[in-house]
């Protein structure tokens, strides 16, 4: 079943000088304050598709340009909550990744706090009146044909393979230059192994890290296509009513990364989603816990934004992730058109020239047919009939000779 990329949540109180911004360690740890001094993200939009993003909270107020809904449960506008139990999820991910803060140091704010948000909501579970895939493509394409420059998808299927109508979907967002960003998945949700949308080549994929760096146990999971990690513990949360909640998932993780991503697009607006991308994974810091890069746990290594707007990093011709076009090319069309089975009908053939006997091997020490027939027969008639002669010229000299010694005593 679809399912955001999280797991519970505890609520946090916002007493004391700057407890909520003083609770976002991954703003120094990860570079995100160094960053700033070079871009805060203006003019990068990013679209969260999600369960919709609240109206009320003030760290929302002007970060919201536009949305819909695909669910059929949610308001046109994108920012009535959908859902029962995961209401709060989509505002949750859009404060990680643009919150605006309650005052110039107070308050939660996000990774991009002067990027604009695109909220459109989707329904998870059995309730939602669209199938949850078309939700997502359809959600797609409006946030490609809104202006998108980054997406994010913090939801799993649990299942590496994927519907084919997100083929186009997907196909639609590269082919209009936008930063898909996607969380990996939680082991306490019941995922060991990355599942859809993550496993789509060409997304950027989040996994999840506890606060030392290290592999989240229950807060993220593992897998080839994993990019890069990101914090996904200890996380602050602005609900769809203002309220805060500490809450943990690669849900969180992904949109840290999105905005991450805002910042690479509003520093370096010349770059194309396949290099702000690998700015991204290039720039990444090496985690303590990986075996190899990319490793299957942690990708190319833990997120830095100072480094991935700052640094240098040659420029690539392609997706370090992966290309959907040819993966399209390779594996839906040869399903689409297998290779012809083999005939069983029996084939018929020109018959073929009787056969005079049974023939056994050859053997140089014995005569074969012709040579009984042109060579030893004719040779033995004419032995015979040699010798016959020759017996009789024996007998006829012999008779003359007897003659003649007759003859010869009468005289």
């Amino acid at each position: 079943m679809p399912a955001p990329a999280s797991t519970v949540s505890t609520p946090m109180a916002a007493s004391g000088s700057d407890p909520v911004r003083a609770a976002e360690y991954w703003l120094d740890d990860y570079g995100v304050r160094q960053a700033w001094q070079t871009t805060r993200g203006a003019g990068v939009r990013i679209a969260i598709i999600d369960t919709g993003i609240g109206k009320g909270p003030v760290e929302f107020e002007g970060a919201v340009a536009g949305g819909t809904d695909v669910s059929g449960q949610g308001t046109p506008d994108g920012r009535t909550p959908v859902g029962a139990v995961d209401a709060n999820h989509g505002s949750w991910v859009a404060s990680l990744a643009a919150a605006r803060g309650t005052g110039p140091d107070t308050g939660m704010i996000g990774v991009a706090p002067e990027a604009q948000l695109l909220s459109v909501s989707v329904g998870f579970g059995s309730g939602a009146q669209v199938p949850f895939t078309k939700q997502i493509a359809e959600g797609i394409r409006w946030a490609v044909d809104n202006d998108a420059d980054v997406i994010n998808l913090s939801l799993t299927t649990n299942t590496a393979d994927w519907d084919e109508s997100w083929d186009d979907a997907f196909l639609y967002a590269f082919e209009h230059d936008v930063v898909v960003v996607v969380a990996a998945g939680n082991r306490g949700s019941g995922t060991t192994r990355v599942g859809a949308p993550a496993t789509i080549p060409g997304v950027l994929t989040v996994a999840g890290v506890d606060p030392q760096g290290r592999a989240s146990v229950e807060a993220s999971t593992q897998g080839i296509t994993i990019g890069v990690s990101a914090p996904s513990e200890e996380l602050v949360g602005v609900s769809a009513d203002g309220s805060l909640v500490l809450w943990n998932g690669t849900s969180g993780a992904a949109p840290l990364v999105a905005g991450i991503a805002a910042l690479v697009r509003a520093a370096h607006p010349e770059l194309d989603s396949a290099n702000v991308i690998n700015r991204l994974i290039q720039t990444a810091r090496p985690a303590a816990g990986a075996t190899k890069v990319p490793d299957p746990l942690y990708g190319y290594g833990l997120v830095d934004a100072a480094a991935a707007v700052s640094a240098s990093v040659p420029l690539v011709a392609v997706n370090p992730m992966g290309s959907l076009e040819d993966w399209i090319r390779l594996y839906r069309r040869a399903e689409a058109n297998p290779a012809p089975e083999s005939s069983t009908a029996p084939v018929e053939l020109e018959p073929l020239p009787q056969a005079d006997a049974p023939t056994r091997p050859a053997s140089p020490l014995l005569p074969s047919a012709d040579t009984l027939l042109y060579g030893s027969l004719p040779l033995g008639a004419a032995t015979g009939a040699a010798i016959l002669v020759a017996l009789g010229v024996t007998a006829a000299v012999r008779r003359i000779r007897m003659a003649r010694d007759s003859r010869t005593s009468s005289r």
